[in-house]
C-alpha cells in the first residue's frame, strides 16, 4: 500500500491509502531477488506457498538497496522544486550495494545527480536546522569541501569553529549566490526552506540550481546521507556488479 499522511497541530490525518504494486513489488523483488509478482500470481490462481517452496521467511539481504525519485523539473525552467503531497515524480530508480553510503551514491547518480567529490558547498538553512546542519557542515569541512554561506549561518559556523566564506543574498548586490552557481563556483547546495515559490529568492536558487545541474539537498537527512556517500566514493572502491551477483546464495 501507498499512505499518504497529513499532520497539523498535531493531529494525523490520513489523505489516501492505495494499494499499489506496479513500482513497490518490482523494486522488493529486485532487492531481495526473489519474484514476488510471480509468486503472488500464482498464489491468486489457487497455488500454495508451500507448493511453491516458501515455507520460511527468505533471510535478510547482505546488501543494502536504495530507492530514489526521479522528477521532472528540469523541463520547467523557473519551477520551485520543494514537494508537497501531490505526485510529481516521473520514476523510480534503484542504487544496490554493500553499504548504505554507496546505494545511496549509486541511486543519486542513476537518478541523474552527480555526486561532487571537491569544491564548494553553500548552505543556507532556516534558524530551527542550524544547531543540527552543524556536524553536517563539519562533516563536509573535513572532506575538503569549502562550505559557502550567508552572513547569518557563517556567524553561526563560526562560533562552533566551523570555517565559511560569506556570500551575499541576492538582494544584498553582486556577486551574490546566483553568481556563484551560474560561474560553476558552486558544487553542491543544502537549503532546508522557510518560503516556497518561484517568486522567493530561495525559489530562484533552488530553480537556478536544476538549470545548472548543481545538486541540491532540501532536508538535512538527505544531506546528511549525501555527505556520507561522498566520504564513501573519496575512499574509492566501489563498482558495479549485476543484479545476479548479489542474489547469488538466495
Amino acid at each position: 500500500m501507498n499512505v499518504q499522511f497529513a499532520i497539523k497541530d498535531g493531529e494525523i490525518y490520513v489523505i489516501e491509502v492505495n494499494p499499489r504494486a506496479s513500482r513497490t513489488v518490482p523494486f522488493v523483488g529486485k532487492a531481495t531477488g526473489i519474484p514476488w509478482a510471480r509468486i503472488a500470481a500464482k498464489i491468486m490462481a489457487g497455488k500454495k506457498l508451500t507448493e511453491l517452496g516458501y515455507t520460511q521467511d527468505p533471510p535478510d539481504p547482505k546488501h543494502v538497496s536504495v530507492k530514489e525519485v526521479v522528477f521532472p523539473f528540469s523541463k520547467f525552467p523557473g519551477v520551485d522544486i520543494i514537494l508537497g503531497p501531490e505526485m510529481r515524480s516521473t520514476g523510480e530508480v534503484m542504487g544496490i550495494d554493500a553499504t548504505f553510503d554507496l546505494a545511496f551514491a549509486k541511486a543519486q547518480l542513476a537518478a541523474g545527480t552527480d555526486l561532487p567529490l571537491k569544491g564548494a558547498v553553500y548552505i543556507s538553512v532556516r534558524n530551527d536546522d542550524k544547531e543540527l546542519v552543524r556536524p553536517i557542515a563539519q562533516e563536509f569541512a573535513r572532506l575538503g569541501f569549502q562550505i559557502i554561506c550567508t552572513e547569518g549561518t557563517r556567524q553561526w559556523l563560526a562560533k562552533h569553529g566551523i570555517k565559511a566564506e560569506r556570500v551575499s543574498k541576492l538582494a544584498e548586490g553582486r556577486p551574490n549566490i546566483s553568481d556563484l552557481i551560474k560561474n560553476g563556483n558552486v558544487q553542491l547546495v543544502i537549503n532546508t526552506p522557510t518560503r516556497k515559490g518561484p517568486a522567493t529568492d530561495e525559489g530562484k536558487i533552488r530553480a537556478l540550481c536544476v538549470a545548472n545541474r548543481v545538486p541540491i539537498f532540501t532536508t538535512l537527512t538527505a544531506a546528511e546521507a549525501a555527505a556520507r556517500a561522498i566520504g564513501a566514493m573519496q575512499k574509492g572502491g566501489w563498482d558495479v556488479k549485476p543484479l545476479q551477483a548479489y542474489h547469488a546464495s538466495v
